[in-house]
């Protein structure tokens, strides 16, 4: 099988079984998914949903928020992972967006990952779900996924590399798509512990999937 037709298969595969794959995080603004996003970070959606009406409340605009000290945001994402670091990234990065970007969220790469506590993959994310741009987020379920399917190298071993052949092999009308395709794939489907490979539907374009069992060492003399 080629590398194209691993892609086509696995994308006619998802167009079919996830046709309006979309984010699982809440939000109303590009002001609200930054916030989210960054809390996502090694943490759950659904955590990060628990916690977001009650800070978005509390906190509505960039302006409230850069008012804030980070003690007064960590009440209320406490349950989060990381919740002191990610309080003061979302005080600073507030202060910054009012401070050199009138309280709007910007709309470049470049901007946005000036901004405290946000990464490539965030900006990626900010970008593609609320700017509608063609971006590939690349996160612990994307990585674990593209290797897995075959879609990418062995040699691609970091989040970057992975992007970049991701970017290069998906048409870009489909990217935006792709990236919610990977991640819900690895949330249900092909889990980090004890992927559901016989429930999955890509078995045939799947690499780890038509990897030969290891031989076990139920035999092995004592």
């Amino acid at each position: 099988m080629t590398i194209r037709q691993r892609y086509d298969g696995i994308i006619s595969y998802f167009q079919a079984a996830m046709p309006e794959a979309r984010t699982e995080l809440h939000y109303d603004s590009s002001f609200q998914l930054l916030i989210a996003v960054m809390l996502s970070a090694q943490c759950t959606d659904k955590r990060v949903n628990t916690v977001t009406p009650a800070l978005f409340e509390a906190f509505p605009t960039a302006e409230t928020l850069a008012e804030a000290t980070p003690e007064a945001i960590l009440e209320y994402i406490s349950s989060v992972s990381y919740p002191n670091s990610k309080a003061r990234h979302l005080a600073e990065m507030a202060r910054m967006l009012v401070s050199e970007f009138g309280g709007e969220v910007p709309h470049t790469m470049e901007e946005l990952v000036r901004l405290p506590g946000v990464g490539r993959k965030t900006a990626n994310v900010v970008l593609g779900v609320a700017f509608n741009e063609a971006t590939m987020p690349v996160d612990t379920h994307v990585f674990r996924v593209s290797h897995r399917l075959g879609l990418v190298t062995d040699k691609a071993k970091t989040p970057l590399a992975v992007e970049q052949a991701l970017v290069k092999h998906i048409p870009q009308a489909l990217l935006s798509r792709a990236h919610h395709w990977l991640i819900l794939h690895g949330r249900y489907v092909c889990t980090a512990i004890k992927p559901h490979c016989l429930e999955c539907g890509l078995q045939e374009y799947c690499k780890f999937f038509s990897k030969p069992l290891l031989p076990t060492n139920n035999n092995k003399k004592s």
